[in-house]
């Protein structure tokens, strides 16, 4: 059976890749390509309860072990509920934010065990792995100014040692992958970023059997 495509779309907060995953989305599907959009946490049942616990539940005490857990239950019931089945179909699937984004911020952000990370996030995803990782790569100082006019969720009130730290590791998991990651800074403009992302998936696409 022809398998679709998977991307993921990852960085730190205020980045910009929701609205970049949604654009690529909205070419794809303009163009009649099958396509989903999907964010972590949640896109099940399950996840969407889970997600508003990590995020928004200030009044509760989780620890970083706890949130690596949590975010991985939401994530395995993703992968095999919606993600699977959907490239199994030939879908192109666009998710922002996926195991990437636990190995930067429950490892390299809160200090959790590198190994352990990765182990976890292995089992939660059964080993799928992203055919293509975009990451928009912005000084944390600038992407948390762009998040001041909205309510914070429990990630963004974190302090800028925490983001320095997130940054960090989503570029040493770039710098591991080369092949896999698309970086790109961020603080170009919209539709530069997302014209080099296009240009990058319409070669993908280009050479596959579609």
């Amino acid at each position: 059976m022809q398998r679709g495509w998977f991307i993921t779309f990852e960085g730190g907060e205020g980045c910009g890749k929701s609205y970049q995953s949604q654009a690529l989305y909205r070419r794809l599907t303009r163009r009649g390509i099958p396509a989903r959009r999907l964010y972590e946490p949640g896109g099940s049942a399950l996840g969407n309860h889970l997600g508003r616990l990590l995020k928004w539940a200030a009044s509760t005490e989780i620890s970083p072990l706890a949130e690596l857990l949590l975010f991985n239950a939401a994530r395995a019931q993703l992968v095999s509920q919606v993600i699977r089945p959907a490239l199994e179909r030939g879908e192109v699937v666009i998710c922002d934010r996926y195991a990437d984004s636990t190995t930067a911020y429950q490892s390299y952000g809160r200090g959790l065990g590198l190994d352990l990370v990765k182990d976890v996030n292995h089992h939660a995803t059964g080993g799928l792995m992203p055919g293509l990782t975009v990451l928009l790569d912005l000084p944390p100082e600038e992407g948390m100014a762009r998040t001041e006019d909205r309510h914070r969720d429990r990630f963004e009130k974190e302090d800028s040692g925490f983001h320095r730290r997130v940054r960090q590791g989503f570029l040493a998991l770039a710098r591991a992958e080369p092949e896999r990651w698309l970086v790109i800074d961020g603080r170009n403009g919209k539709r530069k970023i997302g014209d080099i992302i296009w240009r990058r998936v319409n070669s993908m696409l280009s050479s596959s059997d579609r």
